[in-house]
């Protein structure tokens, strides 16, 4: 199966990223969401990051006016998805949202079409459950920052057809990514492992073990992590974290995934990281 037209729904950090790819390797990209000042943003923050790449030599200058010719925007998603060979939903990580996304993308994209979710956490054999064509959805899990970092992990749902990993497989590699297949479980991989060491490295800095410059210095020049915990707590979004772990919790029932209180108590108050100006650093 060619994909050549994909639809990324939301336009947040991980939706811009994805629709940026997309685009710099040749695809027809329609980026939505409900919210225009949230379009607005993000095709601003491609064009940042395309300068930024120009500016580090990742790619040629010509290749910046191409790759922006390739993105539209809309804010309806029942439109939008009537064209598209590939959907990759990229919406906030709550479970209703991504059902009723799924639901309303399965009514109106071609029956041909591919039905992706970036989720980091939730069940893609539940998502399918929504739709009438589960053998076509799947989980196209990309890591943030979206333009630099190289995996993807691929989730097969339960009822995920061979047809459809192939595909979503090989457009990965064509947009310079490594994939790596794993089945529907909590987490998956990659935060089934991340974020209890997040989530321990929170309980370290409220029980008062130490500082998060010490814990992240320690995780740095100790495991030679490119970052500490509590740095890429707040790079992820604390939210996020949040959301990830009580899926973790809920669904495996083991108490060494319960969020540490002090995680829900800077959700709480609006310190969500980076995005917001204050996790457990404090940023410009």
């Amino acid at each position: 199966m060619s994909i050549e037209r994909i639809v990324v729904v939301g336009a947040g950090t991980m939706g811009n990223g994805i629709a940026h790819v997309a685009a710099l390797h040749g695809k027809a990209v329609t980026l939505v969401d409900v919210d225009p000042t949230a379009l607005e943003r993000a095709l601003a923050a491609i064009d940042r990051n395309l300068d930024r790449q120009v500016n580090k030599g990742v790619i040629e200058g010509s290749r910046k006016a191409e790759t922006l010719g390739r993105i539209g925007t809309s804010t309806d998603l029942p439109v939008a998805a009537g064209a598209a060979d590939l959907i990759i939903e990229a919406a906030p990580e709550l479970a209703d949202l991504k059902y009723t996304i799924f639901e309303t993308i399965d009514r109106t994209a071609p029956p041909g079409a591919i039905l992706a979710s970036n989720t980091s956490s939730i069940s893609i054999t539940e998502i399918a459950a929504r739709t009438k064509r589960p053998q076509q959805v799947i989980g196209m899990h990309f890591m943030n920052p979206v333009p630099v970092m190289q995996l993807v992990e691929v989730i097969r749902g339960l009822a995920t057809s061979d047809e459809t990993t192939q595909a979503v497989v090989q457009l990965a590699e064509g947009l310079g990514k490594t994939p790596v297949e794993v089945n529907d479980s909590p987490g998956f991989v990659s935060n089934r492992v991340l974020l209890p060491m997040i989530n321990e490295a929170m309980f370290a800095f409220m029980e008062g073990v130490a500082e998060p410059e010490a814990i992240d210095t320690v995780m740095k020049l100790g495991m030679n992590h490119p970052m500490g915990p509590l740095t890429l707590a707040d790079l992820i979004g604390l939210d996020t974290c949040l959301s990830i772990l009580e899926v973790l919790h809920r669904e495996l029932g083991d108490d060494r995934y319960r969020p540490c209180p002090l995680l829900r108590k800077y959700v709480a108050a609006g310190w969500l990281g980076r995005k917001a100006g204050r996790g457990f650093y404090v940023y410009e």
